[in-house]
């Protein structure tokens, strides 16, 4: 159990792996726009912190703030991604105010997941 654990722990950071990567692709290239490949990042890391967020086969008790502060930032995520692709559908580009909120809480998500103990 502990080994399909960590397996979704894996799933989970290569989710934030790929939100963060399509950023920093997007901020190399002079575009600064969201792109489809954010959605899929976003998907992957919720879908996956989800399954963690169940108390599944571990020995210690769940830390439901961790829990609760990565999902209110994912959600801030999420929503900025939602607001960016309207905005460029309209104006063909993102707001600096919505893009760099997107690459900062994604890194800032994936580092709680990591430190926060």
């Amino acid at each position: 159990m502990e080994t399909l654990r960590g397996i979704v722990v894996l799933v989970h950071l290569v989710g934030f792996a790929v939100l963060f990567g399509a950023w920093v692709v997007e901020l190399a290239n002079g575009k600064r726009g969201v792109t489809r490949v954010m959605n899929w990042g976003l998907a992957i890391a919720a879908v996956a912190g989800l399954a963690l967020a169940a108390p599944w086969g571990i020995d210690h008790d769940l830390n439901y703030a961790k829990l609760g502060t990565k999902l209110v930032i994912l959600i801030v995520i999420g929503a900025l991604i939602g607001i960016g692709l309207g905005r460029q559908r309209k104006t063909g580009s993102v707001p600096p105010a919505i893009f760099w909120p997107i690459g900062i809480l994604t890194l800032v998500n994936a580092g709680i997941a990591v430190l926060w103990r």
